[in-house]
């Protein structure tokens, strides 16, 4: 394996592993895949599957269910982590959007129709959850002398913006700042912190109208989780240890397409 991508020795947290063919979940496999031992969060009980699988594949994976809007299960998480595997190197932070059993119909629309408490909710989902991760995360990143932040947010906010996701576009748009904030204030300890930015994406959460519009970007098509968990393994590993403070669009090109017509 190259040394750039290997992560042998290394103990990675990923929230948002539930969904079997999600973001999540896909990262922790490419990451196990490259060496390192892996911990699984996610809302629900999903991700005591997920780790599952991992284990019957024969990499390291464990897993704890742990509702990231409440800052001190997120502590918790951190604390279990650490006393499983004895370090914390790799933190993804992917939990947000949608959560298994979540209706977020109320927290759509623009900013003069969504609720206060709606808006807040959306905050706290795709924003405070990263937060609540990273903060008791990095006493650990730092003793590492190689930790890693990586943020999953979208391009929705830090680069573009849709009709009527007002409060989905500002938390992520949030993300970015945090990254870039962490990367200044965490450069003197060795931690990176990075976003990824997907566009378009082949999940089982995809409605056939987000399908669509991947079908009109420059390639054509909508990504594959694999190809946003690719882009999270380089900034993990010894390749993305000069590289802080960024944005990593994934998102087939739509981005920088000026032009929609055929």
């Amino acid at each position: 394996m190259p040394v750039a991508f290997d992560l042998s020795g290394r103990v990675a947290l990923i929230s948002g592993a539930g969904a079997a063919d999600g973001i999540g979940a896909v990262t922790a496999q490419t990451l196990a895949a490259l060496g390192a031992r892996v911990m699984l969060t996610s809302l629900g009980a999903r991700c005591l599957e997920r780790a599952e699988r991992l284990r019957h594949s024969g990499w390291s994976a464990l897993a704890q269910p742990a509702d990231l809007i409440d800052a001190a299960a997120a502590a918790d998480l951190i604390t279990h982590t650490v006393e499983a595997f004895g370090s914390l190197d790799i933190v993804v932070a992917n939990a947000g959007m949608t959560a298994a059993g979540t209706d977020t119909t109320a927290e759509q629309g623009t900013l003069t129709e969504i609720h206060p408490g709606a808006w807040q909710r959306a905050l706290d989902r795709n924003l405070a959850t990263a937060v609540h991760l990273i903060r008791p995360a990095l006493p650990h990143l730092r003793r590492s002398g190689r930790g890693r932040i990586v943020v999953v947010a979208s391009v929705t906010g830090p680069v573009m913006a849709m009709r009527g996701e007002a409060a989905y576009a500002t938390a992520k748009a949030g993300m970015a700042g945090l990254v870039r904030a962490l990367a200044v204030d965490e450069g003197r300890h060795c931690v990176t912190a990075n976003a990824v930015a997907p566009g378009w994406i082949t999940t089982g959460s995809q409605q056939p109208a987000e399908a669509a519009e991947g079908r009109l970007t420059p390639l054509g098509r909508s990504g594959e989780p694999q190809e946003v968990a690719a882009a999270i393994g380089w900034l993990a590993g010894s390749g993305g240890g000069y590289t802080t403070g960024q944005v990593i669009v994934v998102d087939g090109g739509n981005s920088i397409a000026e032009q929609r017509l055929p």
